[in-house]
């Protein structure tokens, strides 16, 4: 095991990337931050200011510097989704073993490019499934592993996007058209559910994928009656509509490295002035059954595997309480728990018992959105910063570990569901077909 602190640069000084990077802050023995990548020249400066690193450690493009060789042992690309390929690949091929933000690509084949030259270069990537590394999902995995459940007949994975994340990030918001963004809501959102059924299956490959969905909700024709074309221009129903973009982004202030984005630095900026941007200019503040979206709002796959067993997994929009769930069904018991709750039960028959099975309850004590090494996603994004980091400082993978060639099933699903949508058929699963 190395002493040394492993370094890194930031690659994209977007929300995630800056914040897998705040590792480095809560353990400066392990991990050190030397430069930043970043074309916009505020969050340049601000995540180059928050490691102590001045304005010649901050770079406008990845080829600016790899043009300068190796200058850290890592990356942490947190690029959008359509730039995962385009600024891998230089990172690779000047020695950067790198830390990729998922969907880690919007294609297949972009998908095996990364992956061959990834191998030419005989470097490694680890991909952000975050939820690998929440307590709750790892805790599922071992209990698995240790043969609780028999053998995997079912899972049924659900995930209820709520209603202010929903029209913040896929309504109005940069992920909210498949042209512009690369991904669809399957890929831009569920690939971490997609990932998590793979993972519980792991070694049990998929071989078939059918999928229906549409854009149901969130188009004009559904608009209420008084609805217009922007929150505070022409709207008659604002102060009850759940949508209001004045609740959500001042009131409530959800969502505000979304909402703010186009008018960095935005810090200073007063309620007077973001209301005003949200009326005349902001795409935060378009009315949400009248934006520009494309995507679908829900979707259900259906997924068979190479021993029989099936797998489902349900993405609703729009929802009250936004949520993820999970339901395994083996030939020894059944286990279901809700992620957000951090909480799950597993159930085995018993004809002796009152109710004919036995139940054992299993409480995570993690919730919320918190920092250090409990923070974000359930606790997993600290997690797999620190995963990452002892394993590229010599250090043996953990059940968690989200390699390349392991994200890649998860992957093929996600992008042959939505040629099942698209051609209302079921598509087979290989990467022999790739």
């Amino acid at each position: 095991m190395s002493h040394k602190p492993l370094t890194g640069v930031i690659v994209g000084a977007g929300h995630r990337s800056v914040r897998y990077a705040e590792y480095a802050l809560e353990h400066p023995d392990k991990f050190k931050i030397v430069g930043v990548v970043e074309p916009r020249e505020h969050r340049r400066k601000k995540a180059l200011e928050i490691h102590g690193l001045d304005d010649s450690a901050g770079y406008t493009s990845v080829e600016e510097l790899c043009a300068k060789g190796k200058l850290a042992d890592t990356a942490i690309n947190g690029t959008m989704d359509q730039l995962h390929i385009p600024t891998s690949i230089p990172l690779l091929e000047t020695g950067y073993d790198i830390l990729l933000e998922k969907p880690l690509a919007i294609s297949e084949d972009e998908m095996m490019r990364l992956l061959s030259v990834m191998r030419k270069n005989k470097r490694t990537i680890l991909i952000c499934h975050v939820l690998r590394y929440a307590p709750f999902y790892h805790a599922i995995r071992r209990k698995i592993l240790d043969g609780r459940l028999g053998t995997i007949m079912n899972i049924q994975t659900n995930e209820h996007v709520s209603y202010h994340h929903e029209s913040s990030a896929f309504v109005r918001g940069k992920w909210n058209r498949q042209d512009v963004c690369g991904s669809g809501h399957l890929m831009a959102k569920c690939c971490h559910d997609l990932d998590l059924i793979m993972w519980m299956l792991s070694g049990n490959p998929p071989v078939a994928v059918g999928s229906f969905g549409s854009r149901m909700f969130f188009r004009e024709d559904k608009a209420p009656k008084g609805s217009g074309t922007r929150c505070l221009l022409d709207c008659s129903i604002e102060r009850e509509c759940p949508y209001s973009a004045k609740k959500l982004y001042v009131e409530n202030k959800l969502w505000g490295y979304y909402a703010w984005e186009d008018i960095e630095p935005y810090d200073d900026k007063s309620d007077e002035f973001r209301l005003e941007h949200l009326k005349k200019d902001s795409p935060f503040g378009r009315c949400v059954w009248r934006c520009d979206n494309n995507i679908v709002d829900h979707q259900s796959v259906l997924i068979r595997f190479a021993d029989g067993a099936t797998g489902t997994h349900n993405l609703v929009t729009g929802t009250a309480r936004g949520l993820r769930s999970i339901h395994i069904l083996g030939s020894k018991g059944d286990l279901y728990g809700v992620f957000d709750e951090s909480r799950f039960e597993i159930r085995t028959p018993n004809p002796s018992a009152p109710d004919h099975y036995e139940r054992e309850e299993f409480d995570l004590n993690v919730t919320g959105d918190f920092h250090g090494l409990d923070g974000g996603h359930g606790g997993g994004d600290m997690r797999l910063v620190a995963d990452f980091v002892d394993l590229m400082s010599g250090g043996k993978p953990s059940i968690s570990c989200t390699s390349l060639e392991d994200s890649i099933y998860g992957h093929l699903v996600g992008f042959r569901a939505e040629v099942a949508r698209e051609r209302n058929t079921v598509v087979p699963v290989s990467l022999e077909t790739t």
